[in-house]
């Protein structure tokens, strides 16, 4: 059985960036692993608040693995880096971590359950996360150190004919999946991540209008070549666009 590792900054990463990709993969048989770096301990907690400042991380660790269950993975593991507060004016700040002990984490657990597929963010860090920008930075150099066979794609990446905040500029997709069959999965993970409806709440939004219907994604290793692989195979036969 293939098996793939999504790695992300923050719980809920995982379900609006990719979740309804994350599901098709799981129905197709393959085996999804979510390494989270941080427990989101600076995010939102709710309006009003559904936890204390203090029980967050917790509260919200939890939040993540209802999700994944929802989704289909079969497993969920956390890094323990410790997510900063978001600051004044909403700025955005990257957990503490020393990139070479980042990459030797996510190395070590890709290692452990013998990921052939990852996932993760891109480069310009979806909307400029600087915590999203340094998890990539991490997986890159994970792979590039571990010197074996893994194939890896960001999510997020930019599909030309549609205008969206977070794409990556810098990751021109190479695929772009349609998700809407596995909406309601990728919703029912939406719905786990509760300390977190406050942002669609504020857009004027409901949950199920704030999900996105497509997800883009581009190879990032290896760096160079045609992507024809497995995760390509598997995207091509639940018909997503492909670009050159």
């Amino acid at each position: 059985m293939t098996k793939l590792v999504c790695v992300i900054a923050h719980p809920d990463d995982e379900t609006m960036f990719t979740g309804g990709t994350l599901a098709m993969l799981a129905q197709s048989g393959v085996e999804v692993h979510i390494l989270c770096a941080t427990r989101g301990e600076g995010g939102e907690r709710g309006d009003p608040p559904l936890a204390e400042r203090e029980e967050l991380g917790r509260v919200r660790e939890e939040e993540l693995k209802c999700a994944a269950r929802a989704l289909g993975a079969v497993a969920v593991e956390f890094m323990g880096y410790v997510d900063p507060v978001v600051g004044p004016n909403d700025t955005m700040y990257a957990f503490e971590a020393e990139l070479d002990d980042l990459a030797a984490r996510i190395a070590g657990y890709l290692g452990q359950v013998g990921a052939e597929l990852v996932l993760t963010h891109g480069r310009n860090g979806e909307y400029g996360h600087p915590a999203h920008r340094l998890v990539r930075q991490g997986v890159e150099l994970a792979i590039e150190r571990m010197g074996r066979e893994i194939t890896a794609y960001c999510f997020a990446a930019r599909v030309p004919t549609i205008e969206d905040h977070i794409w990556n500029d810098d990751d021109p997709a190479h695929f772009a999946l349609d998700v809407s069959r596995w909406l309601d999965a990728k919703e029912a993970a939406a719905r786990c991540h509760k300390t977190q409806h406050v942002l669609f709440r504020r857009r004027g939004l409901t949950l199920r209008q704030a999900l996105r219907k497509i997800e883009g994604f581009r190879r990032i290793w290896p760096r160079s070549g045609t992507p024809d692989d497995e995760f390509a195979a598997l995207l091509r036969a639940a018909g997503a666009t492909e670009y050159a």
